[in-house]
């Protein structure tokens, strides 16, 4: 219970940052990201459990990546994250999983993540902001990436990437568990005139 208090206190911190360093009000945020303002209050106040699809349009409409929104403060130099210590941002009702496991610094940041699809779960997405790019390289089994409505076969050993400003989704397909890494490239922030 404590992990997850802190969680939730690092969440609301850096959804609060985040929110203040775009300039948006909490309205605002709230009707850029479609999510309705209480649930935003409850958020920055460490309060409620907000869903893997509210972080990814926060994240989107913030500029950010979903782990700047979860992550807690820097540990050093070097960061060495194990799949067991972080939780799942989503789960599947078959038992699917996504991990973020961490996200690169530097002014166009790219956040590793580990996925587990069983046999005919999806997960769809929504469309990133513009620049946004995905690959996704099965380690094994097999999946199916939808993107902007048509599937594409990927298997062990092999590796996709499309721009993520589309519909997209994956989907477990075969017998067994498909494992794969996704990678998502967020684009620089935008350079502001001063």
């Amino acid at each position: 219970m404590a992990e997850t208090d802190a969680a939730l206190r690092s969440l609301a911190h850096n959804v609060r940052a985040a929110r203040t360093r775009a300039g948006l009000s909490l309205d605002e945020l709230g009707r850029r990201a479609q999510v309705s303002k209480g649930a935003l209050v409850g958020l920055e106040k460490a309060q409620g459990n907000p869903n893997f699809a509210t972080l990814v349009r926060l994240a989107d409409t913030l500029g950010v990546s979903v782990s700047a929104l979860t992550e807690g403060a820097s540990e050093g130099r070097v960061r060495v994250v194990t799949a067991d210590t972080v939780a799942p941002l989503w789960t599947g009702a078959l038992g699917s999983e996504a991990r973020i496991m961490l996200t690169t610094s530097g002014s166009a940041p790219v956040e590793i993540w580990r996925w587990r699809l069983e046999p005919e779960e999806e997960y769809p997405s929504h469309p990133h902001q513009a620049g946004v790019v995905e690959t996704v390289s099965v380690t094994a089994g097999r999946m199916v990436l939808v993107v902007d409505g048509t599937g594409h076969a990927v298997e062990a050993g092999q590796t996709a990437t499309f721009d993520g400003d589309v519909p997209h989704a994956y989907r477990g397909a075969g017998t067994g568990t498909c494992h794969l890494i996704m990678t998502v490239h967020l684009p620089p922030p935008p350079v502001s005139a001063t």
